[in-house]
């Protein structure tokens, strides 16, 4: 506990600096650095004023435990008692929350985000699930007051895709959206299936940072650019009116093709936000394999048994598998009402972080 507290205090500490920094006329009259205190100092208001709140409730329950153990005034004693159980539920509340606070930041939570659904195991269905998943992230951006728009796609038979990148951009997207990577299954009877059999199928879905170009450098010698014809088979093309692009980065293989745009300024601008982007997820997944082996990969192959979530729909129920936990009312989430499911995947993952916490 002693520990917890001298954390606090220390953030309190950083907080009154900041407080202190903001007022120096150098600071004042240099924007970008008045920016980025007066944002940790944001970071940290909410915290601080917890901190606040707790000391005092501490202290009141010092001065109530004091009044009893006297035993001078008995009716003093009992509305110190009184005042002890009113404080109490309070002060417990306040500590689990600070806990959470001191967790570790995800330096990417405020980031937006570029996201890829692609088809995997299932054929025809697993295209129409993948124009479904990007359906219900539609509308869950829509429901969070966040923009979605499409960078390339590649339809599929019947309406679905094989591929289909995005952007969603709002406030703190990527801290909702993270948990979405991975292998999603679906197990349903399919519009086309006369006999009524049960198909199953894959889709999976990345979900990349939105890198800038502070955080990412690339050598334009690095790129190989195609221009060629939006829906066509690609390579070089020199007639005007081709507008498709395709960026190959040479030193990591990473290809990247745009061409739902009709400028081809507009795709080569989207296919380098996608390439910025993967390239700065490949940066911190080398990073991370040292030190968080679970989170090597996003996606895997994209076979059945490498899932994260399964939809039945015939039972009407969607499970997780990470945090085993089943949740009812398939059209309800497909309609973008997710919030539930991601409310209880960042709960397991405090918990998770507050275990490795209190182990070290």
């Amino acid at each position: 506990m002693n520990s917890f507290f001298h954390r606090l205090e220390a953030v309190e500490a950083r907080y009154r600096e900041l407080a202190a920094l903001l007022v120096q006329p150098e600071v004042v009259v240099d924007y970008q650095r008045a920016l980025e205190l007066a944002k940790e100092s944001a970071g940290l208001e909410d915290t601080v004023n917890r901190y606040r709140e707790l000391r005092e409730l501490k202290e009141r329950q010092q001065e109530a435990q004091s009044l009893i153990d006297a035993g001078d005034d008995p009716e003093l004693a009992s509305l110190a008692a009184e005042e002890l159980e009113e404080v109490a539920g309070r002060v417990e509340a306040l500590e689990n929350e600070l806990r959470l606070a001191l967790l570790p930041k995800d330096a990417n939570d405020e980031r937006n985000v570029i996201v890829e659904i692609r088809k995997g195991a299932g054929g025809r269905e697993a295209g129409l699930f993948a124009a479904d998943l990007f359906r219900m992230y539609s509308r869950y951006a829509q429901n969070c007051g966040w923009r979605v728009e499409a960078l390339d796609s590649n339809p599929s038979d019947l309406g679905g895709f094989n591929e289909i990148v995005f952007t969603v951009e709002g406030k703190n997207v990527f801290s909702r959206l993270k948990f979405e990577r991975g292998v999603h299954r679906v197990q349903r009877i399919p519009a086309t299936e006369s006999s009524g059999r049960l198909h199953t199928s894959t889709v999976t879905v990345a979900v990349l940072p939105e890198a800038e170009e502070v955080d990412v450098k690339i050598n334009p010698d690095d790129l190989r650019i195609d221009v060629f014809h939006a829906g066509g088979h690609g390579g070089q093309n020199v007639n005007k009116v081709a507008t498709a692009i395709r960026i190959v980065h040479g030193p990591t293989g990473v290809v990247v093709t745009c061409q739902d745009e009709r400028s081809q300024y507009k795709n080569k601008q989207r296919a380098m936000d996608i390439l910025r982007a993967r390239l700065y997820q490949r940066e911190q997944e080398r990073q991370e394999q040292a030190i968080i082996t679970s989170r090597r990969t996003q996606v895997g192959s994209g076979d059945r048994a490498e899932k994260i979530r399964t939809y039945n729909f015939p039972q009407d129920r969607i499970t997780d598998h990470r945090i085993g936990r089943s949740f009812y009312g398939s059209q309800k989430f497909m309609d973008g009402f997710i919030d539930e499911i991601i409310d209880a995947l960042i709960a397991g993952d405090q918990a998770r972080i507050l275990e490795e916490a209190l182990a070290v």
